[in-house]
């Protein structure tokens, strides 16, 4: 299982450099069920190689005129603040065992992955369905994209994720951005997201880094070829292809810790 883990790997970058986003919808479901992390282990693991492999597939977007700085500030900044305050005052104070009943009892592990799901799901029917874009910097509002930012980050800070599958659909529905500059765009708030998210976990834990090197060095070898391939792939099939992949996710997720499968 380890091994088709390492390789899995791989797509997590993949996945990254094609959708700007999406690789914590892959790395948290092979940390917890090929490599047997624990679900908040997973999710700080989760931050750091998302985190690291979304600043090495942003630099070129950014060398290529695929970035909204501006729109990537007004959104990264409060997000990366409700992460970072999210993964160290609130995530590692939630009990292991939140309600007990006599056949039934909610973890906190079931807690994290439902909702993660939950939240995949939701993302996926806005990328699925869509709207007409008018990749036009002036329709940004500030105090609607700050508080977005703040609320994704809280969000993806309690579930460990960089949130690329939330912040896609807010960049391309509030802002109108083109997909391809949302792509970029959402790189370098995902990884300012997650690197904030993962320093409020390091002082609560620690890390196994013989287990998170040679991961995150695999996804960075994917999202170097997801960069390229996505020169070659229309906007409008790459955002559709999120949605689908991430609400197949979602549902696989919610129906695992459902106990169904």
């Amino acid at each position: 299982m380890e091994i088709l883990g390492y390789i899995a790997s791989i797509c997590i970058g993949l996945i990254l450099g094609l959708l700007g986003g999406g690789g914590s919808i892959l790395s948290i479901p092979i940390l917890v069920y090929l490599f047997h992390v624990d679900a908040i282990e997973a999710a700080a693991y989760s931050l750091f190689i998302v985190g690291t492999t979304s600043l090495f597939g942003a630099i070129p977007k950014y060398r290529e005129h695929l970035v909204s700085m501006r729109t990537a500030a007004l959104f990264g900044i409060p997000s990366v603040v409700g992460t970072f305050l999210t993964r160290k005052f609130i995530v590692h104070s939630i009990p292991e065992i939140l309600v007990q009943g006599e056949h039934f009892a909610l973890t906190r592990r079931s807690l994290v992955l439902g909702l993660f799901a939950i939240l995949m799901v939701l993302a996926s029917i806005s990328m699925i369905r869509g709207r007409k874009t008018e990749s036009d910097d002036d329709r940004v509002r500030p105090g609607w994209l700050l508080f977005q930012g703040l609320s994704i980050g809280a969000l993806t800070g309690l579930v460990g994720a960089g949130g690329g599958f939330l912040i896609i659909p807010a960049l391309v529905m509030l802002t109108g951005l083109e997909f391809k500059i949302a792509v970029g765009t959402s790189l370098f708030i995902i990884a300012a997201n997650s690197y904030s998210g993962f320093i409020g976990d390091l002082f609560n834990m620690k890390m196994n880094w013989q287990l998170l090197l040679p991961i995150t060095a695999l996804a960075i070898l994917g999202i170097l070829v997801g960069g390229r391939l996505t020169r070659l792939i229309d906007g409008t099939v790459l955002r559709k292809a999120f949605g689908w992949f991430t609400l197949a996710m979602g549902c696989f997720i919610l129906i695992r810790e459902s106990g169904i499968w």
